[in-house]
């Protein structure tokens, strides 16, 4: 149990951090279609460009590669949360009903 109380510690710190990066590559990512191909604003849509890149900080290099490292945590806690690789129990190990003659399996 301790394990899954130190995914859900992991998990909430690095939302916190990705919140602000991950929200501005996908509006970013969604503005940019529409204002270069909808409404022609080439000059708005550079703009978009450049942040959605992370060119207007100076992080084009390694703004992505964050990114990614951030979405690849998120993804490895939250799915090591929802106990989708977690070894299933048998019914006898549940309830510690151990039978340990064949035949009382048969009176049952």
């Amino acid at each position: 149990m301790r394990v899954n109380h130190t995914f859900r510690r992991y998990h909430r710190q690095i939302s916190v951090m990705m919140c602000i990066p991950l929200a501005l590559t996908i509006i970013t990512g969604i503005a940019y279609p529409i204002l270069a191909e909808w409404f022609a604003f080439s000059d708005m849509a550079g703009l978009m460009l450049q942040i959605h890149s992370g060119r207007i900080l100076g992080l084009e290099s390694i703004y992505p590669v964050l990114n990614g490292l951030g979405l690849a945590g998120l993804l490895i806690t939250g799915l090591s949360m929802t106990r989708l690789f977690r070894q299933k129990r048998l019914p006898n190990q549940d309830l510690g009903n151990e039978v340990r003659n064949p035949e009382e399996l048969i009176k049952r």
